[in-house]
């Protein structure tokens, strides 16, 4: 029994020293752990309670939650933490504050467009009381939803004759009656069919309440669109452009200490690089400095209709070999086993023109609903080479291998970010490249495709947020400086603005690549570590922003009020 007892005090003392190499529990824990868990679950609790989206009680909830978990933070002895802790005490503390953050801009957003719901606290109040099963005033809901309606057929009225409002404005409106409109509908679901009266008086106010509800939420976001900062173009395509500001403080949050124009500045540089070896390619192939009819070359060998699936396991096959052979990474068994594949929808395509990966692969290619020209452009961005040059980014060692360690590793860390997932799937698409994995020229200009559409993420998604171009703007300069298909042209930038990803998702994927290139030379060819040793410590550390993953592997000890500053690009 002293054995035992002393085994497990030399384990604690290894844990708490934060040594992972001596105690394999510091592999799956932290000092922050069971703060950052609790909180999870707290989260998710109050979120199962407070379902009305944007409602002052959420709200305030929540906000204090976040108050609470930050004032816990701030008892933590910081000096005492290890390497691994800081880096979650920084990261938690950060996601804390910047959902505080968000939920004051909610609360400011709320109290702008408050009177476009006057009745917000009559439907409040009655989804209160559902809650906790209380007896409903059937005579007075009805009262009240006929009222309700009234009053959002003349706020209709007058919206249609009030000055376009901000665009953050009318989707904020929108969301909050939507969440009323919710809040009704449970109230309807709870007590419809179930008390006698409610069922016999309820039913044709509610369903007029709630019609017209919906129709009044599709209005309020319509009139925000209107007043889009997003200069008019005939692209169909509307998003919101943040501005500078934002960009910049979306930049700090995700640890990346460069502005806008200096990021659009090494995109312009890498395209430079692209070009270059792109020139070599097309030499290669007899076409001379003509790339792009290189290009065009390689886009025919697409294969025929329904032979999409047979060609894509044949790369992926490829792919797999490479790493094996190079003893890049660990692949775990399951991890080769377990990933589905489906075909993707005409409706997606168009939001998603190239195969996807990650629990699963998604096949973009043409279907029998599509039209001729679309079905071509589909099959020429689909084309072998293309496909294989990023085969390896969507499944294995790219976002499915991702997925299966993230659900594996340090699963308390929640701090996922595009400059990890993206960046750590485009470095794979570098390392490959300078390790000869493309067999020929046409391999080549897949490979420089796709590089080139990294550097051009970059470039017209900060354009547009920064209002410099609209959509349409973005979707020729992906068709001329690229080489896209213009119906891949057009799915990538509808994508970009209107498909719910976070203004920095374009610019993560070789910005992020950058950063672990950079810390890959700082680990991998100063001899530090193999190759297999820093693939594998990425992913067995989790999700994070990449300079804190850095601190962790160069067990730096990051200062409490840690700022970020890794000039990282062209080191």
């Amino acid at each position: 029994m002293k054995n035992v007892c002393f085994a497990f005090l030399l384990l604690f003392a290894a844990f708490a020293s934060g040594q992972s190499s001596v105690s394999p529990l510091y592999e799956q824990n932290s000092e922050v752990n069971n703060l950052m868990v609790q909180y999870n679950a707290d989260n998710l609790s109050i979120g199962q309670l407070y379902t009305v989206s944007n409602s002052p009680e959420r709200r305030e909830r929540l906000k204090k939650i976040h108050l609470e978990y930050l004032s816990s933070l701030d008892k933590m002895n910081f000096d005492k933490l290890s390497v691994g802790s800081r880096v979650d005490f920084i990261l938690f503390r950060r996601n804390l504050q910047n959902r505080l953050r968000l939920l004051e801009k909610e609360e400011r957003e709320f109290n702008q467009n408050i009177a476009w719901y006057p009745f917000a606290d009559q439907i409040y109040q009655v989804e209160k009381l559902r809650r906790r099963g209380a007896a409903m005033d059937v005579s007075r809901l009805a009262q009240d939803l006929n009222t309700i309606t009234g009053q959002v057929r003349s706020l209709q009225q007058q919206l249609t004759k009030a000055p376009a409002m901000n665009m953050e404005l009318g989707e904020s409106a929108y969301t909050t009656v939507k969440g009323l409109q919710d809040a009704l509908k449970s109230v309807y679901d709870f007590y419809n069919g179930y008390d006698p009266l409610f069922s016999w008086r309820i039913p044709l106010p509610y369903r007029s309440a709630d019609s017209i509800l919906n129709v009044y939420a599709n209005a309020l976001r319509a009139k925000g669109r209107a007043g889009s900062t997003q200069k008019e173009d005939k692209s169909g395509i509307v998003g919101n452009p943040i501005g500078r500001e934002e960009l910049i403080a979306q930049l700090k949050f995700e640890m990346i200490p460069y502005t806008p124009e200096e990021l659009m500045d090494i995109a312009n540089k890498e395209f430079a690089w692209c070009e270059k070896e792109l020139l070599k390619a097309s030499k290669e192939m007899g076409f001379g400095d003509d790339w792009r009819a290189a290009q065009e070359k390689v886009k025919n060998t697409f294969v025929p209709e329904g032979k999409q699936p047979e060609a894509i396991m044949q790369l992926y096959h490829e792919s797999i070999a490479f790493l094996k052979k190079h003893d890049l990474v660990t692949i775990p068994a399951l991890s080769d086993e377990d990933w589905t594949m489906n075909m993707m929808t005409p409706e997606r395509q168009l939001f998603a023109p190239f195969f996807l990966g990650g629990s699963g692969l998604l096949i973009s290619y043409p279907t029998n609903t599509m039209k001729e020209e679309d079905k071509l452009m589909s099959m020429r961005g689909n084309n072998p080479h293309f496909s294989r040059a990023v085969v390896h980014h969507e499944l294995l060692p790219g976002h499915h291998l991702q997925w299966y360690m993230n659900n594996r590793y340090k699963t308390y860390r929640r701090f996922g970010t595009p400059f990890w997932s993206e960046g750590n799937a485009v470095y794979w698409e570098f390392l490959l490249w300078d390790m000869n994995f493309p067999r020929g020229p046409e391999d080549k200009i897949g490979m420089l495709f796709w590089r080139m559409h990294r550097c051009a993420r970059i470039i017209f998604s900060l354009k547009y947020h920064l209002g410099e171009w609209t959509p349409q703007q973005c979707i020729d300069f992906l068709v001329d400086r690229v080489g896209h298909e213009r119906s891949t042209a057009e799915g990538e930038v509808r994508r970009s603005f209107t498909g719910q990803y976070p203004p920095l998702y374009q610019t993560g994927y070789m910005i992020g690549a950058f950063q672990f290139w950079a810390l890959k030379k700082e680990l991998v060819d100063s001899g530090k570590m193999t190759y297999k040793q820093y693939h594998d410590a990425i992913l067995q550390e989790n999700a994070m922003p990449v300079e804190m993953l850095r601190a962790i592997l160069l067990k730096q000890q990051l200062p409490k009020n840690f700022e970020t500053s890794w000039k990282f690009y062209g080191n």
